[in-house]
């Protein structure tokens, strides 16, 4: 796709069509509209990719999208040497933008996997991707003009038509039917293959004749070589992800399942020591969950708690605490995934890690946006839970930003029952001191009062955050939690009734609390829907 257009070519003898002019004139709108589809096809991917190996889904969109729009105007320009022969020139376009958009994918996750860093193949395939994007258009332009020159104002206005139809449906094909059905992986070689056999069509085919028998041959060549690789490349890609899975999280992968929200990996054997990750990040181990489930649930807990409520928590590990109190008599989880539900209740290691969480018959999910169904709750529901957990990934600018704004607290606070509890995972207060205060400041424009604390782990051999899992780290791992209450800042400690825990006790959270508070950041303010405060 692009936004610019180039005068047009010298004139040129008529060339030799198999079929009528208006037919010819139609097919070339037609490569147009597929090209377009195409190029759109292989933003998405980069950008879906990119925001799954490296993060912030805001900044790798806005680098690859503005990248390749840069590029496109570039390539447009470029373009102009290749308008003598742009038969052949479009040809050869479409089978490198073919191979290089088609195969982009691929070579990001093995550099994610083998590498460790993608960030500057993702800025180079951007780049040459759109390069050659903003050439095509420039190049079409010249064929279409070879077949008839009538009427240049409204061949430009069908150009634009069939490219920007064209990249509205590869826009709507990624996310519907490409991703569901093929996967990231598959969908770029397959985009790629289409691209290939469309643009040799259009040269091999309707501009044959433009063609001397040698560069016929060898376009030929290039044709069946580029959909080699392709196809090879698409039956090697599930042995190409077994291969790169082991790179990132070792050989001890069991299960490795893709929902359609995130990708989830179990590591470790049927019985444990388990370890779960959540799209390349270690969300909970066997090894130290237990110190992060406790400091997140049971200071929550002082108080009344008969009814629970925990945002996140598919994996059922703080449902697993909540329900080990007696006279608690309803824990609901509001699970975005429900993949992740399904491994929490069916595979073995984990099933014995949250020790059967949801064969308790006090347990009740909702499968859906937490959000969105906090917001649907009719307002003689309120004031529903004693107790309300966000147990979620750390605050960021990706979709658990808005579980971290003043709106999603305002929403929690119309929830709880008077003389309710809702505690938060912050993230680390020493390494993300401005994102810790930042919930805090946040929570407190809702009208909550709060208490800060925190909770270590042991050491890990497993890299939390955009590094390879296999990786391994020397330092603790560090959680902070926001205790909060209305109007005033509830008490940290533990229930009389608490059951008996084995990494936390009274000193700890006074310890924990004191060394928080120590990193605070006044002034700060609270993070909206409109005007995320979080960074990635």
């Amino acid at each position: 796709m692009i936004d610019q257009t180039q005068q047009s070519a010298p004139p040129q003898e008529a060339p030799i069509l198999p079929v009528r002019p208006a037919a010819g004139r139609w097919l070339v709108l037609l490569v147009v509209f597929v090209c377009a589809a195409c190029g759109l096809v292989y933003e998405l991917e980069l950008v879906a990719l990119a925001s799954y190996l490296i993060g912030d889904s805001v900044t790798q969109a806005s680098v690859v999208l503005s990248v390749m729009v840069f590029a496109m105007g570039v390539g447009s320009l470029l373009a102009k040497r290749l308008r003598c022969r742009a038969v052949v020139g479009f040809g050869l376009l479409e089978l490198s933008l073919a191979l290089i958009g088609g195969c982009s994918a691929l070579v990001l996750y093995a550099s994610f996997a083998w590498l460790g860093e993608s960030r500057v193949v993702l800025v180079s395939f951007s780049l040459t991707i759109g390069v050659l994007i903003g050439a095509e258009l420039p190049l079409l332009m010249s064929l279409i003009q070879r077949i008839s020159r009538r009427d240049l104002d409204g061949t430009v206005a069908d150009l634009f038509a069939a490219d920007y139809v064209g990249a509205l449906v590869g826009g709507l094909a990624f996310p519907f039917l490409l991703l569901p059905w093929l996967g990231q992986l598959t969908s770029g070689l397959f985009t790629g293959a289409v691209n290939a056999v469309v643009g040799g069509l259009l040269v091999l085919c309707l501009f044959r004749h433009d063609l001397t028998p040698r560069s016929r041959g060898w376009l030929l060549v290039a044709n069946a070589t580029v959909l080699a690789v392709l196809g090879t490349a698409t039956v090697l890609v599930d042995d190409f992800e077994r291969a790169a899975r082991r790179a990132v999280y070792g050989d001890r992968v069991r299960v490795a399942v893709k929902t359609d929200i995130q990708e989830v990996v179990l590591t470790g054997g049927p019985r444990g020591p388990l370890d779960l990750f959540l799209d390349g990040r270690l969300w909970a181990s066997a090894r130290d969950e237990h110190r992060y489930h406790q400091a997140l649930v049971h200071p929550a807990m002082r108080g009344r708690h008969t009814r629970v409520l925990i945002v996140g928590g598919g994996d059922g590990l703080a449902a697993r605490e909540a329900l080990r109190y007696p006279d608690t008599d309803s824990v609901t989880v509001v699970e975005l995934d429900p993949g992740v539900v399904r491994l929490a209740r069916t595979d073995p290691a984990l099933t014995a890690l949250n020790r059967r969480a949801y064969d308790d018959p006090r347990l009740t999910v909702v499968t859906g946006d937490a959000f969105t169904w906090l917001r649907s709750l009719p307002s003689a529901r309120t004031a529903l839970w004693d107790v309300v957990i966000t147990d979620l990934p750390d605050p960021g600018t990706t979709r658990s930003a808005k579980f971290y704004s003043q709106e999603f607290y305002g929403l929690v606070a119309g929830a709880l029952a008077d003389g309710g509890r809702l505690v938060v995972h912050a993230g680390p207060a020493d390494s993300r001191p401005r994102t810790y205060w930042t919930v805090d400041a946040s929570l407190r424009a809702a009208g909550f009062g709060t208490t800060p604390y925190r909770a270590t782990g042991g050491l890990s051999r497993f890299a939390v955050g955009p590094e390879r899992a296999s990786e391994a780290v020397t330092a603790p791992r560090d959680w902070g939690f926001l205790l909060a209450g209305r109007p005033y800042p509830p008490r940290l400690g533990l229930d009389p009734g608490a059951p008996e825990l084995r990494s936390l006790g009274e000193r700890g959270l006074a310890d924990g609390a004191r060394e928080t508070a120590r990193t605070r950041i006044p002034g700060l303010e609270p993070s909206t829907l409109v005007h995320p405060r979080y960074e990635d």
